[in-house]
């Protein structure tokens, strides 16, 4: 799995604590934007980790809208797909990115 310029790939990280998510570029090898819970905004919430992650899904599609890009590859890293990742991409699909 690979993201271009047009379609990048959303990579989404998940330790024990926080949840982070970016979108790559792999033909160049640069990060296009990036949102994790660990940001001011997020992290200051006394939410249960998995709204947490359902906003870092929300502030990483809003960069994207911001940076002209409306489609993604969605890269779930080799987590299943419930929970706090499942969080995050029905964070960025609310946001207005397409998968």
């Amino acid at each position: 799995m690979s993201g271009t310029s047009a379609k990048p790939r959303l990579s989404v990280y998940r330790s024990n604590a926080e949840i982070y998510a970016q979108l790559i570029d792999d033909t160049t090898g640069t990060t296009l934007a990036a949102a994790s819970s660990r940001e001011k905004d997020i992290a200051a919430q006394t939410a249960p980790k998995v709204e947490k992650s359902k906003l870092v899904g929300s502030v990483i599609a809003r960069k994207a809208i911001e940076r002209g890009i409306t489609t993604c590859v969605f890269d779930r890293g080799g987590n299943l797909y419930h929970g706090r990742v499942k969080a995050v991409a029905d964070g960025a699909r609310e946001g207005g990115l397409q998968f």
